[in-house]
């Protein structure tokens, strides 16, 4: 099995890594961009194991099979370094961090290879800690770099970086990947890959862990509520609640044994007050998961309206082409229903009342509950409102 064997419905993409893997000289800077679940990551991590690789043949290279790829996808070959954050922003001093390990020599390998799979998480002084090191790199170094799109990164370092563009894959590609990598039946993976709109990650989760899929319907199902003002009140409690008990699940357990873990490393006392000595790492530990927190709440905020948008997705398809395989097929009579009920017209001024609520999100400071109600209301009809 090749390293290349997760990267489904990407064939331009592994046709394009295999080739530079193969070479003497690969380039020495790649910026790999995509939409959320399209296997970014995925592919840094493959390209990583196919230069690494073990084989003396170049045209094995990405054998899959060898100690140096097995590592390498695993994430813990000594000349591979993998970063990725789940704060808000990779801090200045880790960027500095990134820059002197890039000048050590490689170890066992061809290369020294630093994958930074949140690259768009850099604030404009972190990436210009990197930028000096990415134009003069040391000879052995390969800095692979992931964003969701080139606008992401400054086009500083945009520029002095090979582009890979991936696409989110067809979801009977994810589908297949899911039943053959993780062994889950055939009509769960379809269903999942549907839901989740070919995002590889999150289709995962719908089909491992019944509370998402549970979650998910029901922030699906909230523009059947929608019928009054304080339906909608409702309703934008509800889909916080929801998107915020998604978040937690996905962080409460991690968070319990990270601090368990370094309570035993520290060798702190089963009862009683900490030494003070450990009060402050403890500490850090905690500031750093409170950011991590914060991340995910966003990411999962911005998951949960894109779910929702799927619901007017559908309408949508509905009301132009109602032979279309839905996201929500288990929901079509009742989409069909509402399709029914209004234009395409209003059904893509709400779409885009979903996505300026995605972005006020993300890009300000405004109170998640304040956001989604002011959505709730603009989701409304005239009708509805009493107009």
């Amino acid at each position: 099995m090749s390293v290349w064997e997760d990267l489904r419905g990407q064939e331009t993409v592994v046709d394009q890594l295999a080739r530079a893997s193969r070479q003497g000289t690969p380039t020495h800077a790649w910026l790999f961009t995509g939409p959320p679940g399209s296997g970014r990551s995925n592919a840094a991590r493959a390209f990583a194991a196919a230069l690494l690789c073990d084989r003396e043949d170049a045209q094995e290279r990405g054998c899959g099979s060898c100690k140096s790829c097995r590592t390498a996808l695993a994430g813990s070959h000594a000349d591979l370094t993998n970063v990725t954050t789940e704060k808000v922003t990779i801090s200045i001093d880790e960027a500095r961090e990134l820059v002197r390990k890039a000048q050590d020599k490689p170890s066992t390998g061809r290369w020294r290879i630093i994958i930074v799979e949140d690259a768009d998480r850099m604030q404009e002084r972190s990436t210009n800690v990197l930028l000096k090191a990415i134009e003069e790199p040391p000879p052995r170094t390969i800095w692979l770099l992931c964003a969701p799109s080139p606008g992401d990164v400054l086009v500083t370092i945009r520029s002095r970086c090979r582009m890979v563009s991936l696409r989110l894959p067809p979801a009977r590609d994810v589908a297949e990947l899911l039943t053959v990598r993780d062994g889950i039946s055939p009509a769960t993976a379809a269903a999942a890959a549907r839901a989740a709109q070919s995002h590889i990650g999150v289709a995962k989760r719908l089909a491992t862990d019944e509370g998402a899929r549970d979650r998910r319907n029901q922030i699906v199902r909230l523009p059947l509520t929608l019928h009054s003002l304080s339906a909608a009140m409702q309703a934008a409690a509800d889909l916080v609640k929801l998107a915020e008990a998604e978040a937690q699940s996905s962080f409460e357990e991690r968070d319990a044994r990270e601090r368990a873990a370094l309570l035993t490393a520290l060798g702190a006392p089963e009862s009683g007050a900490l030494p003070p000595s450990m009060r402050s790492q403890v500490k850090r530990l905690e500031e750093d998961q409170a950011r991590r927190s914060k991340r995910s709440k966003n990411d999962y905020f911005d998951r949960a309206l894109t779910d929702l948008i799927s619901f007017y997705r559908d309408v949508l398809m509905l009301q132009v082409a109602d032979q279309r395989e839905l996201v929500n097929e288990p929901l079509r009579r009742e989409l069909e229903t509402f399709a029914h009920q209004g234009s395409a017209e209003q059904t893509l001024r709400r779409i885009e009342t979903i996505n300026e609520t995605r972005a006020r999100l993300v890009g300000t400071n405004v109170s998640s509950l304040l956001a989604i109600e002011a959505m709730s209301v603009g989701l409304l009809s005239r009708k509805d409102l009493g107009a």
